[in-house]
């Protein structure tokens, strides 16, 4: 097996791989079909746990090469991997994060589940916040890439029901990608997130969709949900 070291990895195959893996992830979510939908209607959970468990069993059912590796992580979902490309194989630790909410515009995440410092301004004072993930991390005495998606559920109650509408999947770019996704305050992919400083709250931030879309297309899919013909239908944006 030709093993290539996630730190001799060029920045564009840190793209490559991550747009492979947004791919992976893509296809598990159409080969759940309307299960997901499904699943909203009728679990008596709430909207947050519900998403867990979806994300959770959709990603187990992706096939590929795990390694037998335990990996640590603040996310729904982690799994250390192989990325095969047509010349070498990557070791990956591969992080996904699930939310629920009814609106689909960005989506909060914390700072340990990104390895990206977040540039930004809030109240016109500038913010610079590293994330505390690795853009590479060490287990067993080998080094993994990492790569962080979001998979955000987008729904509606009607008569305390839940229907849902929409799924987004955002790929987060590695920390190894900064200059490219948020080289500085005034040109980023964030907005300010939902904590109360002068309460003590931690910092979080919100990844934008459409910011991250303008960047760079692929990053954000979406999938429909269509309770009329109980279809789910999607078309990957290059």
């Amino acid at each position: 097996m030709n093993e290539k070291e996630p730190n001799d990895l060029t920045l564009d195959e840190v793209e490559k791989i991550e747009k492979l893996t947004l791919r992976w992830i893509f296809q598990a979510i159409l080969d759940f079909g309307m299960e997901a939908h499904e699943v909203f209607l009728k679990s008596p959970d709430n909207v947050k746990d519900i998403a867990e468990d979806i994300t959770r069993e959709l990603l187990d059912r992706l096939p590929g090469h795990n390694v037998p590796q335990r990996i640590y992580g603040t996310v729904d979902y982690k799994k250390a991997r192989y990325v095969i490309l047509p010349d070498q194989t990557v070791r990956q630790a591969l992080f996904v994060d699930s939310k629920a909410e009814k609106e689909n515009r960005s989506a909060t995440i914390q700072m340990s589940q990104t390895s990206m410092w977040v540039r930004q301004r809030r109240s016109n004072v500038e913010v610079n916040e590293k994330g505390f993930l690795p853009e590479i991390s060490e287990y067993g005495e080998k080094y993994y890439l990492a790569t962080t998606s979001l998979v955000h559920f987008k729904y509606e109650d009607v008569e305390n029901i839940h229907h849902l509408k929409e799924l987004t999947i955002a790929g987060i770019p590695n920390g190894l990608l900064q200059d490219r996704y948020n080289p500085s305050c005034d040109d980023n992919i964030w907005l300010a997130g939902r904590n109360a400083p002068t309460r003590g709250e931690d910092f979080r931030v919100r990844l934008s969709f459409s910011k991250l879309k303008a960047k760079a297309s692929w990053r954000v899919q979406k999938i429909y949900y269509n309770e009329t013909s109980g279809e789910c239908a999607a078309k990957w944006e290059s």
